[in-house]
């Protein structure tokens, strides 16, 4: 391959990983020709600086590609609308980031005339897979470059050592070496202390979209979002873009100590892994439009939806956004949401978000049927039909059992 290769397009954060991988793929790919893709997906100053770092280590150029809209409008709504948490607790921040950017790198591969596609996606994640399984549904005979299952680095101490000896210049210390993936959506941490279920994070030295419950304020904050077919669409009745939206939301989430995450997940590969998720805007987004979905959908709907919520999250988990599944949920889940408008009014205290009434056009909730007052439209003597025939199948087995 190495021949071969005279041209390839990279992955690029400016992170530990990509930032060793320029040197290393002129080195070992006969002094080829590096061109850097950095998506802007939201992770604000980590973008900073880059081009002069790109170049300073080797690459002859540097994209920056301002995906923010398109992330949100074409992957986090679908997601949200979808009501996809993998494993009761993520709310795929990583995972859904990387389809997007694998598909803008393979568009500016083509048209640079690219030879491969390198990443910096280690042999024992999950984001190696979603990289290029996007990869393939829009290039599927391009060459895949990914250095950790080639390499003879062995770990991120290895790396930092890598790195000092090739004059890269790097952020991190040996000391704060936390593995980190930043964007509009979310905040990860995992590796050092972390990698022990045992040990309580440090959240004063881990957290920075917020603060921790303790150190939120005495007084609740309240807040009011509308929602148009399951959408987010104004916060306390200002209109806001779905970027906006969600940076607001962050700093309120944050604020209040909303969106923290410890959990120890099944990744795709069959290892499991530790983490720590900042997740502010988005959970307050979750718990919103599923406070709505209670109002506007049927009950069966509502009960069936739960369980494609976790296939959806499944799938996008496990890098496979751009499958004829995927796409056929997201029809199913935009056909749910069509009344899946109003208003949701929460309280955020203290890490806690609590419900503080939902309205909507649509509302299925009937106050003249569900009271407890009196009222002349719901005949409780009905139900006694209801039950003999709902019931039949327990009582014919119970006598068939000698049950008497």
């Amino acid at each position: 391959m190495a021949k071969e290769i005279k041209k390839v397009v990279l992955a690029y954060s400016g992170g530990l990983d990509t930032s060793i991988i320029i040197p290393w793929l002129k080195e070992h790919y006969n002094n080829c020709e590096v061109i850097a893709v950095s998506a802007d997906v939201g992770q604000g100053s980590e973008l900073e600086g880059l081009e002069e770092k790109a170049k300073k280590t080797g690459a002859s150029k540097l994209y920056i590609e301002d995906l923010k809209k398109e992330f949100v409008e074409d992957y986090i709504w679908p997601t949200l609308k979808a009501g996809a948490v993998y494993e009761k607790s993520y709310l795929l921040g990583t995972s859904f980031a990387r389809p997007i950017i694998a598909k803008r790198m393979v568009e500016i591969a083509k048209a640079e005339g690219a030879d491969a596609i390198c990443h910096g996606c280690t042999g024992k994640g999950n984001d190696q897979v979603r990289f290029e399984l996007a990869i393939k549904a829009f290039a599927p005979e391009m060459p895949i470059i990914a250095p950790w299952r080639i390499w003879d680095i062995k770990s991120r101490e290895e790396e930092i050592a890598y790195a000092e000896a090739h004059n890269v210049p790097l952020k991190i210390t040996r000391e704060t070496n936390y593995s980190k993936d930043k964007n509009l959506w979310h905040l990860s941490h995992e590796g050092l202390d972390l990698e022990d279920p045992a040990n309580e994070p440090v959240y004063d030295k881990i957290l920075e979209l917020g603060v921790s419950p303790e150190k939120a304020p005495d007084q609740a904050t309240y807040i009011t979002l509308s929602f148009e077919k399951g959408v987010p669409v104004a916060l306390n009745g200002e209109k806001l873009d779905g970027v906006t939206m969600i940076e607001k939301l962050n700093a309120l989430g944050g604020a209040n100590g909303i969106g923290i995450v410890d959990m120890v997940e099944n990744r795709l590969v069959g290892m499991k892994s530790r983490g720590v998720y900042e997740t502010p805007g988005g959970a307050i987004l979750y718990h919103a439009h599923n406070k709505l979905e209670e109002l506007c959908l049927d009950r069966d709907t509502y009960h069936f939806k739960q369980g494609v919520g976790d296939k959806f999250a499944e799938l996008v988990y496990y890098g496979q956004w751009f499958s004829p599944l995927r796409e056929a949920l997201s029809a199913f889940v935009d056909n749910t949401q069509e009344t899946v408008t109003g208003d949701v009014k929460l309280k955020l205290y203290k890490g806690n978000i609590i419900d503080a009434g939902a309205s909507s056009p649509y509302s299925l909730y009937d106050e003249e049927i569900a009271t407890f007052g009196e009222e002349e439209v719901y005949n409780q003597a009905d139900s006694a039909g209801f039950i003999n025939l709902f019931g039949l199948q327990t009582k014919v087995r119970a006598l068939k059992l000698g049950r008497k």
